[in-house]
């Protein structure tokens, strides 16, 4: 064995205090003491005063630092965004890993961070972090959060002590520290008993596929990684539920947790690089309520009246979007509604093309082996009414006044979008409406006693007909109605997640421009 001396260190304690009094060596080579070269060993530092406050103070100097200087180096708000997320995140999750932080200082090493993202997505200080972190939002940014993702790795660190396979480890308690606010130890109990609840209470539905339509892991039978997964994957949803718990508090930011018709939206980094700066911008802004607005200027003590430019009545962005009478007397709406319009009708002509084009599929023959049972195959009990027939013709009411067939029925009602088979004697009627995301509902009630009569008669004189209202909001939000639209109809797929974007991407584009003309003179050209 042989002892280096330049590699080691001395520490002399007298009465409890640490004193450089005495000094050691090997030969003439001095043994340097913890207080003259501290110890770095896989990122943690040991010095003399064997606690942690000089190394959190070092970490957030480092923080501040990394984040200075990615502010600084001019590129653009969303790369910085990017390096945030994939550089600076997990560069500085290690260090507080490896040191007793109370999650208190993790908390202000977020809002720190918070300031900067909004500051480089050129959204306003008044928008909470919620918004930005948030997995059960309506719109789902691609951050994450500096104090859940410590939570995790803490809960993590903490399941590796309990369930080591060394004895020693497992059955020697050892505590992982986060300050008094929030205890490791306290959040993988919970998380534990509400995985144990849900194995006495058994599947629960969710949503319409029905029981055993999806597999739920079952926490008594998972071992090793899967089981720790089940635990941390609870813990997260322990935040979540806390965020959610502070955001139906908020009146105006939090307006999105009554959206009950509307589909959730997530933005990915993909969609974040081609989009335009101020296309993000004006969607999160818009989300939650945060814009300029006439309202929003007088709350903040910008201006001194709340009227909105065109009518002086009080200008709410809800107000402006949708709600304005003068705008809606100048067409605006007319305009949005006829560009929602468009792609909805698009991808409906294409699925009845795609129709008409394909041949049916002939009866295969299944052979099976000796032994062995054939397999019944999942039928479809409900097939796309575009694939029964191929005689689909397409009707819209736009360009020039749409004229009802008079073979089906006789009417002044002029629905959206009529499609027609003669052949099978079927009609479905479509009707878009582009409402504030609030009354989604009551847009959709409204659309379909409007047309309750006509569906009927249509019935009468021998017509299988349907009626759909389908909702787009006016802030780029698809309705579940456009959903079950295209299903009925058979786009599907990712025809139908490409047709949904289609038309919250018109619907979100048409709202910008009649915000950015929300005080100017308007002409259709």
């Amino acid at each position: 064995m042989k002892f280096k001396p330049t590699k080691s260190r001395s520490l002399v304690l007298r009465r409890g205090k640490i004193t450089e009094k005495y000094l050691f060596s090997l030969g003439t080579i001095k043994i340097p003491s913890l207080t003259e070269a501290p110890v770095k060993s896989l990122g943690k530092v040991f010095n003399s005063s064997l606690k942690d406050a000089a190394s959190i103070q070092a970490t957030n100097k480092d923080l501040e630092t990394w984040l200075s200087s990615v502010d600084k180096s001019g590129l653009p708000g969303k790369f910085k965004a990017w390096i945030y997320q994939h550089g600076i995140l997990p560069r500085i999750l290690w260090p507080l890993l490896v040191y007793e932080v109370p999650i208190s200082t993790v908390e202000g090493f977020e809002m720190r961070i918070s300031r900067f993202l909004r500051r480089w997505l050129g959204l306003p200080r008044s928008l909470s972090s919620i918004a930005l972190y948030g997995h059960n939002n309506k719109l789902k940014l691609p951050f994450s959060s500096l104090s859940e993702e410590f939570m995790v790795s803490r809960s993590r660190e903490l399941l590796q002590y309990r369930e080591s396979s060394d004895p020693r480890v497992a059955l020697a308690g050892i505590e992982v520290r986060t300050g008094r606010k929030w205890r490791a130890a306290e959040a993988v109990d919970i998380a534990v008993s509400r995985l144990q609840q849900r194995v006495i209470v058994g599947a629960v539905a969710q949503g319409r596929a029905g029981l055993g339509s999806s597999r739920t892991p079952n926490y008594n039978k998972a071992q090793g990684k899967e089981k720790r997964s089940l635990i941390l994957e609870e813990v997260r949803a322990g935040v979540e539920e806390k965020r959610t718990s502070q955001v139906v508090q908020l009146r105006q930011q939090g307006a999105w947790t009554r959206w009950e018709q509307a589909v959730e939206r997530k933005v990915t980094w993909n969609e974040l690089w081609k989009a335009e700066p101020q296309r993000i911008k004006f969607l999160i802004r818009a989300v939650y309520d945060v814009l300029p607005s006439p309202s929003n200027l007088f709350t903040w003590g910008k201006v001194e009246t709340p009227g909105c430019l065109l009518c002086q009545k009080r200008g709410t962005l809800e107000h402006i979007l949708s709600c304005c009478p003068k705008a809606l007397a100048q067409g605006r709406y007319r305009w949005r509604h006829d560009q929602v319009f468009k792609a909805v009708a698009d991808s409906i002509c294409s699925g009845i093309s795609y129709n008409k084009s394909t041949c049916p599929v002939k009866n295969k023959i299944t052979f099976i082996k000796a032994g062995e049972k054939l397999a019944v195959p999942f039928r479809n009990t409900s097939p796309s009414l575009l694939a029964t027939v191929h005689d689909w013709e397409l009707r819209v009411d736009l360009a020039k006044q749409l004229k009802f067939p008079e073979v089906v029925a006789k009417t002044t009602l002029r629905p959206d979008i009529v499609v027609t088979s003669v052949a099978s004697k079927q009609v479905i009627l479509l009707e878009l409406t582009v409402p504030w995301e609030d009354r989604m509902e009551e847009a959709h009630e409204r659309k379909r006693a409007k047309y309750s009569e006509l569906v009927e008669e249509c019935r009468s004189n021998g017509w299988r007909a349907r009626c759909q209202p389908i909702e787009v909001g006016c802030r780029g939000f698809a309705g579940q109605s456009l959903c079950r639209a295209y299903k009925m109809l058979g786009i599907t797929g990712a025809n139908q997640r490409r047709a949904i974007k289609l038309a919250t991407n018109a619907a979100e584009a048409a709202s910008r421009w009649l915000w950015i003309k929300r005080g100017e003179e308007w002409h259709v050209g």
